[in-house]
């Protein structure tokens, strides 16, 4: 290492779901093992699926996965803008950990999103301050020209920290080569000039025969392949958005995953819309004897020995569609047969007796399921809590992300919900990773569903999570050029890149034109929409020295 702080690298991709994600975990646990102090960083992020860091922040939880690759505590600094979509053209804003309004992606991309890059620039500054590399994952696709004029997380961090740009590619949806070329094609020639090359990904089969295509694409682009990485089984952890789930993938493969006692237990996740943190049920799906598959009709609870209605951005939205799709019902006769439920966060408050909400969907008194003596009601503060306790005489550690306040009348205690029967609720995400209570919950679901199903006593969720971590980068070091990988985020890009027409067309000014601005600017125009008011002006809290104002002008 030169022993100056500061070098990075942006991770981007030629599509959604390429593989920035793991790879730029891989990069930061490669990273780590060399004895690097590396930070993730992504400055904008749209995902159902978050997290709660120590100081309250709510943030990406691909970014909270890449933390622990890189062995540091997660901060809202490596995720200062998330979007939550909440319908196909609205999304809260949730800027350095704390929402501060609902906008639609017209209104985001007119010149809002801008004004949020100094805030950007200003967290990654005082990452580059502190730590001796930061990997950037970016968003989508560093070639959409329609929207490169606003862009604040793909070439726009990359010009104003002047960092280099690796474009990952997904050889197994066919078209890379197409890809790589037409990404760099389509940038204008600032832009290029970052592009370093290139990261083959998912690749199947012999590299030998691949290599051809990457001495062409050298020839045409004046760009390298910086590695091909293999296909590998079970590594979409923590995804932004989807419906895989991760962790059955590391069981399948490992040496010890056959069940422990004579019969498996079956969970059914609801399918509900606006999902959120789905990866709740990874650590169900980690245990070996559990089979997970999500779900959308009512016929596939009837096998279930467990049906999870999970986490979603829309409660009253998930309610009306459990009704319309007959799940509803079978919830009802599942409950009365005592075969067992668990409801988290916006599943939890579907479970209720009512749900009044004037913030969410602004539906006002509907009527929930009626399975738990529970009445909830939606408030304007979000919760944002990191809990601890104990449940079924075993301790818990979990998260909390929900607006909708739970007033519990009855039932036995559960965490901070209630249990009645074998109907279980609670808002705490992420409590089925504490493995010790994992296992009594299973017992638990095991003995009222009447099989002779036996917890494994040594699954270790973060152990897994650990050896997933670990094989990501084992894949980085085995199969990237890591001595050149690391010049890149030293030095940055090589010099005299050439250009590769016809580069963009002409868009004016665009973001991150002015390398090394990194200040943020006193007027970030986000505020609340509330139904039964006028806009009212905001500040945020001081988060790790970041201020961000919040006015009303401009939205």
């Amino acid at each position: 290492m030169s022993g100056e702080p500061g070098g990075g690298l942006l991770v981007a991709g030629t599509t959604s779901d390429a593989g920035k994600s793991v790879v730029t975990a891989g990069i930061c646990r490669w990273l780590v093992r060399r004895g690097v102090k590396v930070a993730p960083f992504k400055a904008q992020n749209m995902s159902l699926n978050s997290f709660v860091t120590r100081e309250g922040a709510e943030i990406g939880r691909a970014q909270a996965m890449q933390a622990q690759a890189a062995r540091v505590e997660p901060t809202a600094l490596m995720n200062p803008v998330l979007l939550k979509p909440g319908g196909d053209r609205s999304s809260q804003v949730v800027l350095m950990g704390k929402p501060v309004g609902e906008m639609s992606a017209r209104g985001y991309h007119g010149g809002r999103q801008e004004a949020l890059f100094g805030t950007v620039v200003d967290c990654l500054e005082q990452l580059r301050g502190t730590y001796d590399a930061v990997i950037c994952e970016g968003a989508g696709s560093p070639a959409e020209i329609n929207l490169r004029r606003t862009d604040i997380v793909n070439m726009g961090v990359a010009r104003a920290a002047r960092f280099p740009v690796l474009v990952v590619g997904d050889i197994d949806r066919g078209g890379v080569f197409a890809s790589f070329f037409g990404t760099t094609a389509l940038l204008a020639a600032e832009d290029q000039a970052l592009v370093a090359g290139y990261l083959v990904n998912k690749f199947r089969g012999d590299v030998s025969l691949l290599e051809p295509g990457l001495d062409m694409l050298y020839e045409l682009t004046g760009r390298r392949t910086y590695g091909v990485l293999p296909f590998a089984h079970g590594l979409g952890i923590d995804e932004e958005d989807g419906l895989r789930v991760s962790m059955r993938g590391a069981v399948r493969e490992s040496v010890v995953a056959p069940a422990h006692g004579e019969d498996v237990l079956r969970v059914a996740v609801c399918a509900v819309p606006l999902m959120s943190n789905f990866t709740d049920v990874d650590a169900l799906a980690a245990e070996p004897g559990v089979v997970v598959r999500f779900v959308d009709r009512a016929e596939e609870l009837a096998d279930a020995d467990l049906v999870v209605v999970p986490g979603t951005r829309g409660t009253v939205k998930a309610l009306g569609w459990l009704r319309e799709r007959g799940l509803a019902d079978a919830l009802l006769r599942r409950a009365a047969e005592g075969r067992p439920v668990l409801g988290i966060c916006g599943g939890f408050q579907v479970l209720g007796e009512s749900i009044e909400d004037e913030v969410e969907s602004r539906a006002g008194l509907v009527d929930g399921l009626g399975l738990l003596p529970v009445r909830v009601r939606f408030g304007r503060e979000k919760v944002l809590a990191r809990p601890a306790g104990s449940a079924l005489g075993e301790q818990v550690e979990g998260y909390e992300i929900h607006h909708g306040v739970a007033e519990v009348r009855g039932g036995e205690p559960f965490l901070d919900g209630c249990r009645v029967g074998a109907v279980w609720g609670t808002h705490w995400h992420g409590s089925l990773e504490s493995d010790a209570f994992r296992r009594r919950f299973l017992e638990e679901v095991a003995r009222a569903a009447g099989r002779r199903f036996v917890a494994a006593p040594d699954t270790s969720f973060s152990a897994l999570r650990e050896e997933q971590l670990d094989r990501l980068g084992d894949l980085i070091e085995e199969h990237a050029d890591t001595d050149a990988l690391w010049r890149l985020i030293e030095t940055g890009a090589p010099t005299g890149l050439p250009f590769v027409p016809p580069g963009a067309p002409a868009a004016g000014p665009v973001v991150g034109a002015s390398p090394g601005r990194g200040s943020a600017p006193d007027g970030l125009d986000f505020v609340p929409r509330a139904p039964d008011g006028p806009d009212v002006a905001e500040r945020t809290p001081d988060v790790a020295g970041a201020v961000v104002h919040v006015t009303e002008e401009a939205l």
